[in-house]
């Protein structure tokens, strides 16, 4: 690899923006101040219920207690939010770095620091103080990057969501655009270096769009008292990421912070959970948020202009630096990047660069995200939306005075619907510009709807309330990108047409084992086979398995052979009608396979099921699996250690509502979950008290040996979710231990 402005440093801590990391007296006797206005108590599940005096000191437990169960996480995901991951991981992650930098940039970031209120500069003061105060106490643990947190860290990973706008950039084409020397026109002609590594990033990314993909994302229902037994509103909180991403806890202090749920990790505020009076769930939304532009690009005296109706602008040009690590020393790489007024330029496509737009409201975010824990009803919530900055989720709320609601994503620009927003458009053209966002009551929201509940699924929002849900017709296309999904159908199934749901009964909602994905394949599988002629050599080898997908009735279980079948056949279908691929997405639509081919690939499942199991007929809880051996961010598995079956298949294939993203790996043949449900909790919301059973995949506590490392692998596999102390007389019964940070 070419490398650009290389220099290499004497000592492996070169380039660290916190080299002075050891704590002043001053700090250490703030901290310890600090500690005493702090409590943690673990409950025997081991989860941290962090109370202090003020929502400063709340917050300063809340870090502390992360970092004791996984600082490496917390540390981890602030080390990508800053573009700092080359510093740990070396010169495979620079394009990485480079994407992060060029919309987070530390001078600006300690400016809207110093420009935020008092109350919110308290706060990050004391997550930076909560954090360090744990690695002073803890001189054992080795940060790999961030020795020293600062407030303004905060800010650069100032939502939860567990993909951000800035992802949507591709890395390969950012590495095409800026990996090849500097940038220059004179360079860019067909057949240049730059313009087939140009080439070869739109392929690879056009490849990687048609293969099919787990879905990410989340679920989350509210259903209104008048469809409650109890007649008490409720909410289902189930998203779906990767395992281990989130801590859950309960922040509490006298300043009317009441809230529990899943906290990302290295996060102050509770991303998806409650308080004693609402409840918040977020989804990934589809909503337009970022868009590209293409720029026409002239050279004069050396320096580069884009056009903008009549005028020709001068590229915003700077410099960025990615320390990287190299063997045991640093280097750097320095590149010359170029911004237009919609942002910076990340790639080139048909000889133009392309300019992204995406939110950056740092400050409005983290405010956001923060002040809805403390919202004690939908009108407060709401005041919290003004804000515009949840750009990336749709939300589900239900509160105690009988409100539900699906609030769809609130980061809108307004902008002409005679371009097609979903593609490029023409940066030259002034009618692009992004015009003020969408006010929150114009938004495709569903708030009360008679129909008694509200739903999302990571797809469109036009079914998120049955028959009362907003109409597509209503609303711009720039609104909303996604489209229908089994998992979106299925959940309109098991919500509709119900007047007594409990609490028991969301969650058995939550895992209805039906699988509508299959409702149309399988069928069609079983008429090819009924169609095929005797002589057809498939037709008596594959007749036993056809029996058992003809009476089966399309839901999962540990003992389902059908599911077993149902799961290893859709991809062989993929890959005997697709041309080799597992499926595709986008493009010309693919030919409708024959009924030679279903046959085809039901065998070729049969062959797999057989060679990795010993047999086609093989129970679905033999193969799909739940195991954690490690604490490491990216999971390992291994065939002869203990792991426990599970029931819920993949979402993305079978349409389930309760998801596990399982697959083999290269030393395996049993498959393991990686992500899907991760978090799940099902809350009801009564005026004079709350109540919560919930979850969490695997265990608390990431330290290998902990009691809490693994004690809810069994539970989370079954969906048993157990109780949650909210309130102290609760609590004081399932106590494991209490103590100040630092003790």
């Amino acid at each position: 690899m070419k490398k650009i402005g290389l220099l290499l440093a004497a000592v492996f801590a070169y380039h660290t923006p916190n080299a002075n990391t050891t704590p002043t007296t001053a700090e250490l006797v703030r901290w310890q101040a600090q500690a005493q206005n702090v409590t943690i108590t673990r409950d025997d599940w081991g989860i941290p219920h962090v109370r202090g005096k003020t929502d400063a000191d709340v917050v300063f437990g809340a870090m502390y207690a992360q970092a004791e169960d996984d600082f490496n996480r917390a540390e981890t995901n602030f080390i990508t939010s800053q573009g700092r991951t080359a510093e740990a991981e070396g010169e495979s992650a620079i394009y990485r770095d480079l994407r992060m930098k060029l919309f987070i940039d530390p001078d600006s970031m300690k400016k809207i620091y110093g420009t935020s209120p008092e109350w919110l500069q308290k706060l990050m003061v004391s997550w930076a103080d909560g954090l360090n105060f744990y690695l002073a106490k803890h001189p054992e643990v080795k940060p790999r990057v961030i020795t020293k947190f600062e407030p303004w860290m905060a800010l650069t990973f100032s939502e939860g969501s567990i993909g951000n706008d800035i992802d949507g950039v591709n890395v390969p084409q950012l590495q095409a655009f800026y990996g090849n020397g500097p940038v220059k026109l004179s360079s860019m002609h067909s057949g240049s270096q730059f313009d087939r590594a140009a080439r070869a990033a739109d392929a690879a990314k056009r490849v990687e769009d048609a293969i099919d993909k787990e879905p990410g994302g989340s679920n989350g229902m509210a259903v209104s008292p008048k469809n409650t037994k109890n007649g008490r509103a409720l909410l289902l909180i189930n998203p779906h990421t990767s395992f281990f991403f989130r801590e859950e806890l309960q922040m509490t202090s006298d300043e009317g912070l009441n809230a529990y749920g899943a906290s990302t990790w290295g996060q102050f505020f509770i991303y998806q959970g409650f308080n004693s009076t609402a409840g918040w769930m977020h989804t990934t939304s589809a909503a337009d948020r970022s868009d590209e532009f293409l720029e026409t690009v002239t050279e004069k005296g050396g320096k580069y202009f884009y056009k903008y109706g009549s005028e020709e602008r001068p590229f915003i040009v700077k410099t960025i630096t990615v320390p990287y690590k190299s063997g045991a020393t640093m280097a750097e790489k320095k590149f010359t990047v170029y911004y237009t007024h919609f942002g910076p330029v990340v790639r080139s496509a048909g000889g133009k660069w392309v300019a992204v737009r995406i939110m950056q409201e740092p400050l409005k975010a983290l405010t956001q995200s923060y002040t809805r824990t403390k919202a004690k009803n939908l009108a407060e919530f709401n005041k919290t939306m003004a804000l515009n900055t949840n750009s990336s989720n749709n939300t589900l709320f239900a509160d105690a005075e009988g409100n539900i609601a699906y609030l769809h994503a609130n980061f809108l620009p307004q902008r002409d619907t005679k371009f097609d927003w979903r593609q490029p458009v023409d940066g030259s053209d002034a009618a692009t510009e992004w015009g003020a966002l969408l006010p929150f009551d114009k938004a495709p929201n569903a708030i009360n709807p008679n129909s008694g509940w509200v739903y999302n699924s990571n797809d469109w929002p036009w079914a998120a309330a049955g028959p009362d849900s907003p109409k597509q017709a209503n609303f711009p296309a720039w609104v909303d990108n996604g489209s229908e999904s089994a998992r979106g159908r299925h959940a309109v199934i098991v919500l509709s047409n119900k007047k007594d749901f409990t609490p028991a009964g969301l969650r058995d909602a939550a895992y209805d084992s039906y699988m509508p994905g299959f409702d149309k394949s399988i069928p069609a599988l079983v008429k090819a086979w009924d169609a095929a002629p005797a002589s057809n050599p498939l037709k008596a080898k594959l007749a036993d398995q056809i029996e058992l997908l003809r009476k089966w009735d399309l839901r999962w279980s540990v003992t389902s052979v059908p599911t077993s079948l149902a799961m290893f056949y859709t991809p062989e279908l993929g890959r005997v009608a697709g041309g080799g691929r597992g499926g595709r997405r986008g493009g010309a639509a693919a030919a409708e396979p024959s009924g030679d081919q279903l046959l085809q690939a039901l065998d070729a499942a049969c062959t797999k099921l057989t060679a990795d199991f010993g047999k086609c007929n093989t129970p679905w809880g033999d193969i799909n699996r739940f195991q954690r051996l490690n604490n490491k961010i990216d999971s390992e598995f291994d065939d002869s250690a203990p792991s426990t079956p599970v029931g819920f298949p993949s979402a993305g294939q079978s349409g389930t509502l309760a998801s596990f993203a399982a697959r083999a790996y290269p030393n395996t043949k049993k498959w393991y979950g990686s992500s899907g449900n991760s978090f799940v909790s099902v809350v009801e919301f009564g005026k004079d008290s709350v109540r919560a059973k919930a979850v969490t995949a695997g265990g608390l506590n990431s330290v290998v040996g902990s009691k809490h490392f693994n004690d809810q692998g069994v539970r989370y596999s079954t969906g048993d979710l157990r109780d949650v102390y909210y309130y102290p007389n609760q609590l004081k019964a399932h106590t494991e231990k209490v103590y100040k940070p630092g003790n």
